[in-house]
Protein backbone atom coordinates (compact mmCIF):
# COMPACT_ATOMS: atom_id res chain seq x y z
CA UNK A 1 0.00 0.00 0.00
CA UNK A 2 2.05 2.32 -1.60
CA UNK A 3 -0.06 5.61 0.25
CA UNK A 4 0.50 4.51 3.49
CA UNK A 5 3.92 3.92 3.05
CA UNK A 6 4.68 7.87 1.48
CA UNK A 7 2.23 9.16 5.03
CA UNK A 8 4.76 6.52 7.16
CA UNK A 9 7.94 8.45 5.40
CA UNK A 10 6.88 11.65 6.13
CA UNK A 11 5.52 10.88 9.94
CA UNK A 12 8.34 9.35 10.83
CA UNK A 13 10.72 12.54 9.88
CA UNK A 14 8.03 14.43 11.52
CA UNK A 15 8.93 12.52 15.04
CA UNK A 16 12.32 12.77 14.04
CA UNK A 17 12.61 16.35 13.44
CA UNK A 18 10.13 18.20 15.00
CA UNK A 19 9.27 16.28 17.85
CA UNK A 20 13.04 15.04 18.28
CA UNK A 21 11.60 11.50 19.46
CA UNK A 22 14.70 8.53 19.56
CA UNK A 23 15.05 6.15 17.31
CA UNK A 24 13.25 3.54 19.24
CA UNK A 25 10.54 5.79 20.09
CA UNK A 26 9.81 6.99 16.59
CA UNK A 27 9.98 2.82 15.94
CA UNK A 28 7.24 2.11 18.44
CA UNK A 29 5.51 4.87 16.99
CA UNK A 30 5.57 3.47 13.28
CA UNK A 31 4.68 -0.45 14.69
CA UNK A 32 1.57 0.41 15.56
CA UNK A 33 0.62 1.61 12.11
CA UNK A 34 1.75 -0.80 10.88
CA UNK A 35 -0.78 -2.51 12.50
CA UNK A 36 -3.09 -1.02 10.59
CA UNK A 37 -1.59 -1.84 7.76
CA UNK A 38 -1.51 -5.58 8.35
CA UNK A 39 -5.39 -5.75 9.51
CA UNK A 40 -6.12 -3.91 6.40
CA UNK A 41 -4.51 -6.40 4.53
CA UNK A 42 -5.85 -9.12 6.12
CA UNK A 43 -9.28 -8.03 5.69
CA UNK A 44 -8.40 -7.22 1.84
CA UNK A 45 -9.66 -3.41 2.38
CA UNK A 46 -7.49 -1.23 -0.17
CA UNK A 47 -7.77 2.20 1.70
CA UNK A 48 -5.54 5.15 2.09
CA UNK A 49 -5.29 6.62 5.59
CA UNK A 50 -7.46 9.75 4.49
CA UNK A 51 -10.28 7.41 3.47
CA UNK A 52 -10.28 5.59 7.19
CA UNK A 53 -13.48 6.09 8.77
CA UNK A 54 -14.87 5.13 12.65
CA UNK A 55 -16.11 2.27 11.53
CA UNK A 56 -13.09 0.73 9.85
CA UNK A 57 -11.45 1.86 13.27
CA UNK A 58 -14.02 -0.14 15.26
CA UNK A 59 -13.33 -3.39 13.38
CA UNK A 60 -9.27 -2.78 13.74
CA UNK A 61 -9.86 -2.06 17.84
CA UNK A 62 -12.25 -5.70 17.80
CA UNK A 63 -9.74 -7.34 15.71
CA UNK A 64 -7.04 -6.19 17.84
CA UNK A 65 -8.83 -7.21 20.84
CA UNK A 66 -8.73 -10.60 19.35
CA UNK A 67 -5.57 -10.93 19.32
CA UNK A 68 -4.52 -11.81 22.70
CA UNK A 69 -2.82 -8.86 23.50
CA UNK A 70 -2.75 -7.31 26.81
CA UNK A 71 -4.83 -4.16 27.85
CA UNK A 72 -1.61 -2.10 27.77
CA UNK A 73 -0.28 -3.28 24.11
CA UNK A 74 -4.20 -2.30 23.14
CA UNK A 75 -4.03 1.44 24.56
CA UNK A 76 -0.41 1.83 23.60
CA UNK A 77 -1.44 1.45 19.40
CA UNK A 78 -4.61 2.64 20.17
CA UNK A 79 -3.14 5.36 21.09
CA UNK A 80 0.06 5.39 18.49
CA UNK A 81 -3.46 5.37 15.86
CA UNK A 82 -4.36 8.73 17.41
CA UNK A 83 -0.89 10.52 17.17
CA UNK A 84 -0.69 9.52 13.50
CA UNK A 85 -4.16 10.75 13.00
CA UNK A 86 -3.10 14.43 14.74
CA UNK A 87 0.02 14.58 12.40
CA UNK A 88 -2.32 14.00 9.49
CA UNK A 89 -4.73 16.71 10.65
CA UNK A 90 -1.49 19.13 11.14
CA UNK A 91 -0.35 18.40 7.35
CA UNK A 92 -3.82 18.81 5.82
CA UNK A 93 -4.16 15.45 4.82
CA UNK A 94 -7.23 14.86 6.36
CA UNK A 95 -10.13 17.40 7.32
CA UNK A 96 -11.53 15.68 10.78
CA UNK A 97 -9.86 13.27 12.82
CA UNK A 98 -11.83 9.86 12.80
CA UNK A 99 -10.16 8.47 15.64
CA UNK A 100 -11.66 10.59 18.38
CA UNK A 101 -14.09 8.27 19.03
CA UNK A 102 -11.76 5.08 20.20
CA UNK A 103 -11.93 4.15 23.14
CA UNK A 104 -8.82 2.79 25.23
CA UNK A 105 -9.27 -0.62 26.90
CA UNK A 106 -9.07 -0.13 30.91
CA UNK A 107 -5.74 -0.87 31.73
CA UNK A 108 -4.58 -3.52 33.82
CA UNK A 109 -2.18 -1.89 36.61
CA UNK A 110 0.46 -4.04 37.00
CA UNK A 111 2.34 -3.32 40.62
CA UNK A 112 6.11 -4.14 39.51
CA UNK A 113 8.38 -6.38 41.15
CA UNK A 114 10.34 -4.36 44.36
CA UNK A 115 13.03 -5.46 46.71
CA UNK A 116 12.78 -4.53 49.91
CA UNK A 117 15.51 -2.68 51.69
CA UNK A 118 17.23 -5.82 53.27
CA UNK A 119 17.38 -7.52 50.23
CA UNK A 120 18.99 -4.19 48.29
CA UNK A 121 21.65 -4.24 51.03
CA UNK A 122 22.06 -8.11 50.29
CA UNK A 123 22.95 -8.17 46.75
CA UNK A 124 25.07 -4.92 46.95
CA UNK A 125 27.25 -6.60 49.73
CA UNK A 126 27.81 -9.54 47.94
CA UNK A 127 30.06 -7.70 44.96
CA UNK A 128 33.48 -8.80 45.57
CA UNK A 129 35.32 -5.06 45.87
CA UNK A 130 38.78 -7.17 45.67
CA UNK A 131 38.57 -7.11 41.90
CA UNK A 132 38.44 -3.71 39.60
CA UNK A 133 35.08 -5.45 37.96
CA UNK A 134 33.73 -5.67 41.54
CA UNK A 135 34.46 -2.15 42.27
CA UNK A 136 33.27 -0.72 39.20
CA UNK A 137 29.71 -2.75 39.48
CA UNK A 138 28.90 -1.58 43.19
CA UNK A 139 29.19 1.65 42.47
CA UNK A 140 26.82 1.20 39.55
CA UNK A 141 24.13 -0.82 41.26
CA UNK A 142 24.62 2.07 44.36
CA UNK A 143 23.76 4.95 41.71
CA UNK A 144 20.84 2.62 39.87
CA UNK A 145 19.51 2.59 43.91
CA UNK A 146 20.60 5.75 45.13
CA UNK A 147 19.12 7.81 42.18
CA UNK A 148 16.20 5.38 40.65
CA UNK A 149 18.18 6.04 37.43
CA UNK A 150 16.88 3.96 34.23
CA UNK A 151 19.52 1.41 32.25
CA UNK A 152 20.51 4.04 29.80
CA UNK A 153 20.35 6.89 31.70
CA UNK A 154 23.34 4.97 34.00
CA UNK A 155 25.20 4.10 31.23
CA UNK A 156 25.39 7.73 29.57
CA UNK A 157 26.17 9.05 32.82
CA UNK A 158 29.14 11.40 32.69
CA UNK A 159 31.51 12.43 34.59
CA UNK A 160 31.08 16.24 33.55
CA UNK A 161 27.40 16.24 34.99
CA UNK A 162 28.74 14.92 38.43
CA UNK A 163 28.34 17.25 41.27
CA UNK A 164 29.38 15.32 44.15
CA UNK A 165 30.92 17.29 46.31
CA UNK A 166 27.29 19.23 46.80
CA UNK A 167 25.59 15.48 46.87
CA UNK A 168 23.84 15.87 42.60
CA UNK A 169 23.91 14.56 39.57
CA UNK A 170 22.70 15.96 36.11
CA UNK A 171 20.74 12.87 34.11
CA UNK A 172 20.07 12.94 30.41
CA UNK A 173 16.54 11.31 30.33
CA UNK A 174 14.25 10.17 27.82
CA UNK A 175 13.90 12.50 25.17
CA UNK A 176 17.01 14.21 26.41
CA UNK A 177 15.09 15.78 28.87
CA UNK A 178 17.52 16.79 31.96
CA UNK A 179 16.95 16.77 35.37
CA UNK A 180 19.26 16.75 38.74
CA UNK A 181 18.90 14.36 41.22
CA UNK A 182 20.18 13.65 44.67
CA UNK A 183 22.68 11.12 45.19
CA UNK A 184 23.46 9.64 48.75
CA UNK A 185 27.04 9.28 50.66
CA UNK A 186 27.10 5.45 49.83
CA UNK A 187 26.64 5.74 46.47
CA UNK A 188 29.23 9.52 46.30
CA UNK A 189 31.96 6.85 48.67
CA UNK A 190 31.71 3.87 45.78
CA UNK A 191 31.70 6.32 42.70
CA UNK A 192 34.62 8.20 44.19
CA UNK A 193 36.62 4.19 44.91
CA UNK A 194 35.81 3.44 41.24
CA UNK A 195 37.22 6.56 39.61
CA UNK A 196 40.30 7.21 41.53
CA UNK A 197 41.23 3.49 41.89
CA UNK A 198 40.01 1.73 38.45
CA UNK A 199 39.06 4.05 36.32
CA UNK A 200 42.45 6.12 36.55
CA UNK A 201 43.60 3.23 35.81
CA UNK A 202 42.98 2.49 32.25
CA UNK A 203 45.46 2.46 29.80
CA UNK A 204 43.17 3.88 27.14
CA UNK A 205 40.08 5.08 26.67
CA UNK A 206 38.37 5.65 23.83
CA UNK A 207 38.10 9.74 22.83
CA UNK A 208 34.12 9.64 22.32
CA UNK A 209 33.90 8.03 25.67
CA UNK A 210 36.09 9.96 27.83
CA UNK A 211 33.66 12.02 29.88
CA UNK A 212 31.53 8.66 30.23
CA UNK A 213 31.66 7.42 33.82
CA UNK A 214 31.21 3.81 33.77
CA UNK A 215 33.41 1.88 30.87
CA UNK A 216 34.25 -1.78 30.28
CA UNK A 217 38.15 -2.98 30.12
CA UNK A 218 38.19 -1.69 26.73
CA UNK A 219 37.65 1.73 27.51
CA UNK A 220 34.19 2.09 25.91
CA UNK A 221 30.60 2.69 26.74
CA UNK A 222 29.08 -0.42 28.75
CA UNK A 223 25.59 -1.87 26.96
CA UNK A 224 22.47 -2.42 28.57
CA UNK A 225 23.00 -6.11 28.15
CA UNK A 226 25.80 -5.91 30.25
CA UNK A 227 23.74 -4.11 32.92
CA UNK A 228 21.63 -6.72 33.14
CA UNK A 229 23.86 -9.59 33.48
CA UNK A 230 25.92 -8.25 36.23
CA UNK A 231 22.32 -7.00 38.01
CA UNK A 232 21.42 -10.66 37.50
CA UNK A 233 24.55 -12.50 38.58
CA UNK A 234 24.62 -10.19 42.20
CA UNK A 235 21.39 -11.57 42.83
CA UNK A 236 22.07 -14.96 42.09
CA UNK A 237 24.92 -14.71 44.57
CA UNK A 238 23.15 -12.98 46.92
CA UNK A 239 20.37 -16.03 46.97
CA UNK A 240 17.63 -14.50 46.21
CA UNK A 241 14.80 -16.02 44.25
CA UNK A 242 12.98 -13.01 42.66
CA UNK A 243 13.32 -11.71 39.61
CA UNK A 244 15.60 -8.71 39.29
CA UNK A 245 16.49 -6.27 36.65
CA UNK A 246 17.99 -3.11 36.70
CA UNK A 247 14.66 -1.86 36.61
CA UNK A 248 13.80 -3.20 39.96
CA UNK A 249 16.11 -1.04 41.80
CA UNK A 250 14.49 1.88 40.17
CA UNK A 251 10.81 0.55 41.57
CA UNK A 252 12.44 -0.04 44.81
CA UNK A 253 14.16 3.35 45.34
CA UNK A 254 10.51 5.08 44.36
CA UNK A 255 8.76 2.50 46.56
CA UNK A 256 10.97 3.11 49.21
CA UNK A 257 10.75 6.97 49.56
CA UNK A 258 7.08 6.64 49.61
CA UNK A 259 7.33 4.13 52.27
CA UNK A 260 9.39 6.95 54.23
CA UNK A 261 6.79 9.65 53.38
CA UNK A 262 8.33 11.65 50.40
CA UNK A 263 6.24 13.56 48.23
CA UNK A 264 4.64 12.43 45.59
CA UNK A 265 5.97 15.31 43.31
CA UNK A 266 9.62 15.18 44.28
CA UNK A 267 9.96 11.60 43.33
CA UNK A 268 8.11 12.45 40.11
CA UNK A 269 10.48 14.82 39.72
CA UNK A 270 13.73 12.44 40.51
CA UNK A 271 12.38 9.78 38.37
CA UNK A 272 12.24 11.89 35.60
CA UNK A 273 8.13 11.03 34.85
CA UNK A 274 5.97 13.59 32.23
CA UNK A 275 2.76 13.06 34.46
CA UNK A 276 2.11 12.49 38.30
CA UNK A 277 0.03 9.63 37.49
CA UNK A 278 2.91 7.46 36.17
CA UNK A 279 4.19 7.84 39.61
CA UNK A 280 1.34 7.35 41.44
CA UNK A 281 1.73 3.55 40.98
CA UNK A 282 3.90 3.62 43.89
CA UNK A 283 1.51 4.91 46.56
CA UNK A 284 -0.58 2.10 45.47
CA UNK A 285 2.22 -0.24 45.61
CA UNK A 286 2.80 1.34 49.30
CA UNK A 287 -1.04 0.95 50.26
CA UNK A 288 -0.47 -2.86 48.84
CA UNK A 289 2.12 -2.72 51.62
CA UNK A 290 0.24 -1.87 54.11
CA UNK A 291 -2.40 -3.71 53.90
CA UNK A 292 -0.04 -7.29 53.47
CA UNK A 293 1.10 -5.58 57.39
CA UNK A 294 -2.28 -6.01 58.51
CA UNK A 295 -3.28 -9.39 56.98
CA UNK A 296 0.16 -10.70 58.87
CA UNK A 297 -0.17 -8.72 62.04
CA UNK A 298 -3.86 -7.07 62.58
CA UNK A 299 -5.42 -9.97 65.79
CA UNK A 300 -8.74 -9.41 64.22
CA UNK A 301 -7.35 -9.99 60.31
CA UNK A 302 -6.11 -13.78 61.66
CA UNK A 303 -8.10 -16.83 61.06
CA UNK A 304 -10.27 -17.81 64.23
CA UNK A 305 -8.11 -20.75 65.28
CA UNK A 306 -4.96 -18.19 65.62
CA UNK A 307 -7.34 -15.39 67.39
CA UNK A 308 -7.83 -18.24 70.43
CA UNK A 309 -4.51 -18.83 70.38
CA UNK A 310 -4.00 -14.81 70.78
Amino acid sequence: MKYWDKQITGYRSYLMIERSFSENTVEAYLRDIRKMVVFLKEKQLDIPPESIDRKHLQQFIEWIAESNLSANSQTRIISGIRAFYKYLLIEDVINDDPTTFMKRPKLERKIPEVLSVEEVQQILEIVDLSTTYGVRNRAMLETLYACGLRVTELISLQLSNLFLDVGFIKVIGKNDRERIVPIGEEAIKHIQLYIKGVRQNFRKIEKKYEDILFLNHRGRQLTRVMIFKIVKDATKKAGLTKTVSPHTFRHSFATHLVEGGADLRAIQDMLGHESITTTEIYTHMDKEYLRETILLYHPRSKPKQQQKEI
